[in-house]
């Protein structure tokens, strides 16, 4: 699979992913709020059939009064007069009630202002002939049962509770219409909601499969390409490892041979100093002679004028010749120790890190005590790894620590160390003149120096050091600024395997 189909594929599943969470939310949305609205037109249809009931509860108990009453006038019955109170007591509350339940509508509130009225004036009259009667005047309650009866507020009430019985059937059929909608509607949202998630599933599964098959052919590929890729790395491991031991083999054959005819150019450059001396005595010898006796001896020869100034140029140009064989000399020895110490098979072993520095410290306490420096050892881990390799390299960091320190500043040298994922982290730091960093790479480089050059070296130490640290698998960084110190960070194995390193030496 290419990157650019790699890109596609990956760009569909977002899509789908995104597709598939928009659809679950317009999905949940849609149905809260259509649950919710079917729960509330529902209870609007509740609504409605109560304020029915109440309407006609109130019709009831106005009925009820005028029969319990017009018993009482025939009969003076108590059981009548006792059921008509019962009546006329639960007329107010049941419209009160129909008042709660009805008063949203303006339709409605008209006809209870209507129904209110009348109520009341029915009530009066039923007031005054109950009076009538307790009076001891059935004629007169008679006579008033009569003349409310031609006035029809009975009559009345009736039609305005019909009235408003019709106009909440009316409510009662819209809002179950409305009702039945709502719910159809969750329904289908529902079932719309689901097939789409169906739909999408189904086009995930197949995607899923067909990213199956795709992972399965790339990781068959991935299997030959390893295959072949360690076949490859086998044998450009061997090509490496034969021109690393060429050069080696080279660099040591180079070096030993350019020993030979530097030795033959310090010495011809000892005799030739030698016969420099000779020449300029004979020289002097020839200028001084007196003219009335014989020469004088060779070690009383003073040079004048030109033949004194030609013999310091020679002694100087003998000289600068003399330093650049001692440095060319100090070159070669470096680069034969370098190429003895990579043909060197490490030794891994158990070593206390704390007592190898230790060690090291005492032996360089000298050079600190005349730099007025201290070296701090804090516990360090132990680890398995060579023990020349690591006397070699915290020997050279913690000599650099000593020797690049400020003048005038006491010096604190810290050695430190943790573990961190099988690794051992040291940490060898000073409060020394420090590094540009601009040069941090720099005085990893063989034969590179940075900053003052003051102190006696080639330029090997560090590139050295560098080379161990990474034969022992490992890692090796500075942090530094000027006039602010350095640390160098040395990451090992806590358990070190010779075998592997020294097979791709």
């Amino acid at each position: 699979m290419t990157a650019e189909e790699h890109r596609r594929r990956a760009l569909w599943q977002i899509l789908l992913f995104a597709a598939g969470l928009l659809v679950l939310t317009v999905i949940s949305a849609g149905s809260v709020y259509l649950v919710n609205k079917a729960r509330e037109d529902n209870k609007w249809v509740v609504h409605t059939i109560e304020a029915q009931n109440q309407i006609n509860a109130l019709l009831l108990e106005v009925r009820r009064a005028e029969s319990a009453l017009r018993g009482y006038l025939l009969t003076l019955g108590p059981e009548f007069q006792t059921d008509y109170e019962k009546a006329v007591a639960a007329i107010i509350p049941a419209l009160d009630r129909v008042t709660r339940l009805t008063r949203d509508n303006p339709a409605q509130r008209e006809n209870l202002e209507k129904l209110s009225a009348v109520i009341e004036t029915r009530l009066g009259q039923f007031a005054r002939e109950i009076a009538a009667i307790r009076q001891g005047q059935p004629d007169m309650a008679t006579a008033l049962a009569r003349e409310a009866s031609a006035e029809g507020a009975t009559t009345t009430i009736g039609n305005v509770a019909g009235e408003m019985i019709g106009e909440e059937e009316r409510l009662f059929r819209v809002r179950s219409a409305n009702a039945d909608r709502s719910q159809t509607l969750a329904a289908s949202l529902t079932g719309i909601g689901s097939g789409l998630v169906v739909l999408l599933a189904l086009i995930s599964v197949w995607l899923v499969r067909r990213s199956a098959r795709a992972r399965d052919e790339a990781e068959a590929r991935l299997r030959d390409a390893y295959a072949n890729l360690e076949a490859v790395v086998d044998e450009r491991t061997a090509d490496l490892r034969e021109a690393n031991n060429e050069i080696q083999r080279f660099a040591y054959i180079v070096s030993h041979d350019l020993r030979s005819p530097l030795v033959n150019i310090m010495g011809f450059t000892s005799e030739l100093e030698e016969l420099g001396g000779d020449i300029f005595r004979r020289i002097g010898s020839l200028t001084h002679v007196p003219a009335d006796g014989p020469p004088l001896a060779s070690g009383e020869i003073a040079l004048e004028g030109p033949d004194k100034q030609l013999s310091a140029d020679f002694s100087e140009a003998l000289g600068f010749i003399k330093s650049s064989i001692a440095k060319m000399d100090r070159l070669i020895s470096a680069i034969l120790n370098l190429t003895r110490e990579g043909r060197r098979e490490f030794q891994p072993e158990k070593i206390d890190t704390h007592e190898l520095i230790e060690a090291i410290s005492s032996t360089l306490a000298h050079q600190a005590v005349e730099a007025q420096a201290e070296i701090h050892v804090a516990a360090l881990p132990d680890i398995i790894s060579d023990r020349l390799a690591l006397e070699q390299i915290f020997s050279n960091l913690i000599d650099n620590a000593i020797k690049y320190l400020k003048a005038g500043v006491p010096g604190e040298i810290r050695i430190r160390g943790r573990t961190k994922l099988g690794y051992a982290i040291f940490e060898v730091s000073d409060n020394g003149r420090g590094i540009d960093p601009k040069d941090h790479q720099r005085i990893f480089d063989l034969f590179r120096r940075a900053g003052t050059q003051d102190k006696p070296g080639q330029g090997i130490g560090l590139a050295h050091v560098r080379a161990l640290v990474r034969r022992l698998g490992g890692t090796m960084s500075v942090s530094s600024e000027l006039n602010a110190g350095s640390t160098f960070t040395i990451t090992l194995p806590i358990a070190w395997n010779a075998s592997n390193r020294n097979a791709e030496r």
